[in-house]
């Protein structure tokens, strides 16, 4: 039969002050990280592509079907692909910019300190 062994004089995490748990292993505090982790223009830019991807193709289809192909659902349909890979194809393009000119911005910043 086992046997339960109680330590009083630990502190489980229960019975930790919030002061025990903002420091690190040395008992220094740590220091509090409030940013976001994703910048706001970044998550403005999937949504306004999240919402083209959704908008572009579907209204497209609508707005040619009965207008430009006269009936003829294949060729809207079509037309509905490409303008996704069109929306898809400046999502990569805007996604690619923006990479590079955080490299430039890091490049500029080096290149400052010496």
């Amino acid at each position: 039969m086992a046997t339960r062994r109680i330590i009083s004089t630990e502190k489980t995490i229960l019975d930790k002050d919030d002061d025990d748990l903002t420091t690190d292993h040395a008992g220094q505090p740590q220091s509090s990280n409030t940013a976001p982790a994703v910048p706001m223009d970044v998550i403005l830019k999937l949504l306004a592509f999240t919402f083209a991807m959704v908008i572009v193709p579907i209204g497209s289809y609508f707005l040619t079907v009965n207008t430009i192909f006269k009936g003829n659902s294949t060729y809207a349909g079509g037309l509905a692909a490409i303008m996704a890979n069109v929306v898809l194809i400046g999502y990569v393009i805007v996604a690619m910019n923006e990479d590079q000119s955080d490299q430039l911005a890091a490049k500029k910043k080096g290149g400052k300190k010496e």
